[in-house]
């Protein structure tokens, strides 16, 4: 659940392409008012009531008709004049002023770098003549790109609870890893006592597969955590995609299929060496490995198909 990636961000970006620009340019013309060009405490007032609705936006300023900076960036959550950057650079070779410049009416940018966060962002630009000295003005409105696409798809909520959802996940994979461990040490205790059953052959066979079992059981949940570990922290799971689920739950189910199938042949094994009564069990979780493995065959294709399905309807 970490962030998302630059790669994902761009791709909904495309996804969400018209529903982001008309929504920065209704943000961008109800807010534009002449007084933005010339009173801090209206822009301040200005960024604070669009920053309270739509959380993603940064920046606030205002251009001159050649590209230079006119005011300080107004930042979402800032005091008003704490900070002078920004004031007097020249910004006319910007995309977003090039674009405004041109063609004289709202633009909105395609993603790139900004320079104040170095993260994925997106500038609204819009005119705006100054009525008292008569000059052209140009109020640039810069967004965070992930925040506005979580935004879009409802999920900028989620952000929020992000640390405690980390954390969580964090103290169970350290409980997971605390029983493999225990597991691991079972298994080299009953490797170590197999020299002192010299004399007794009949438990001599056996033993092993007890240090086996534990073992095996020690990969199960250590793959287990690896997998919660992966999926729910180190990396960005969309929830609204179903390839998200489906790879974990892949990833869960082929953990499980690998121990059963392991436990299965070391029962036919024990079987083999006289344990008679262990090869039926064996059958049936072999009969149980096959199972899962065409269940999950079956789940991997009907959710590719699916989300193939619904990732095509919106361009029919």
């Amino acid at each position: 659940m970490s962030s998302m990636s630059y790669l994902a961000v761009v791709e909904r970006y495309h996804q969400y392409n018209t529903a982001l620009v008309e929504l920065l340019s209704s943000i961008l013309t109800g807010m534009s008012d002449t007084q933005l060009l010339g009173d801090i405490h209206a822009r301040s007032k200005a960024m604070d009531c669009v920053v309270k609705h739509y959380p993603f936006v940064e920046l606030l300023y205002v251009l001159d008709a050649a590209g230079r900076q006119l005011t300080p960036n107004i930042a979402a959550g800032h005091a008003v004049g704490s900070s002078n950057q920004g004031e007097g650079r020249d910004r006319s070779n910007r995309p977003y002023f090039q674009a405004v410049h041109n063609a004289q009416n709202v633009v909105v940018t395609t993603p790139y770098l900004s320079s104040a966060s170095n993260m994925l962002c997106v500038s609204a630009a819009m005119p705006l003549p100054d009525t008292d000295s008569g000059e052209q003005r140009y109020v640039v409105l810069d967004i965070d790109l992930t925040g506005a696409i979580e935004f879009l798809m409802g999920d900028h909520a989620r952000r929020r609870f992000q640390p405690l959802f980390k954390t969580v996940y964090s103290v169970i994979v350290l409980g997971l890893a605390a029983v493999t461990g225990v597991l691991i040490y079972a298994a080299f205790g009953e490797l170590f006592t197999l020299w002192a059953m010299q004399g007794d052959d009949t438990a001599l066979h056996l033993k092993p597969f007890g240090v086996i079992i534990f073992l095996t059981l020690a990969l199960a949940i250590f793959d287990l955590g690896k997998t919660i570990l992966e999926e729910e922290v180190l990396m960005h799971k969309d929830i609204f995609r179903h390839s998200s689920t489906r790879r974990t739950i892949t990833r869960f189910i082929a953990a499980i299929l690998i121990a059963v199938s392991i436990e299965a042949l070391l029962l036919m094994f024990k079987s083999a060496l006289g344990v008679s009564h262990d090869m039926l069990p064996a059958v049936w979780m072999m009969f149980a490995a096959v199972g899962l493995l065409v269940g999950l065959g079956l789940y991997v294709y009907l959710g590719a198909r699916a989300e193939a399905l619904l990732t095509q309807s919106p361009r029919q």
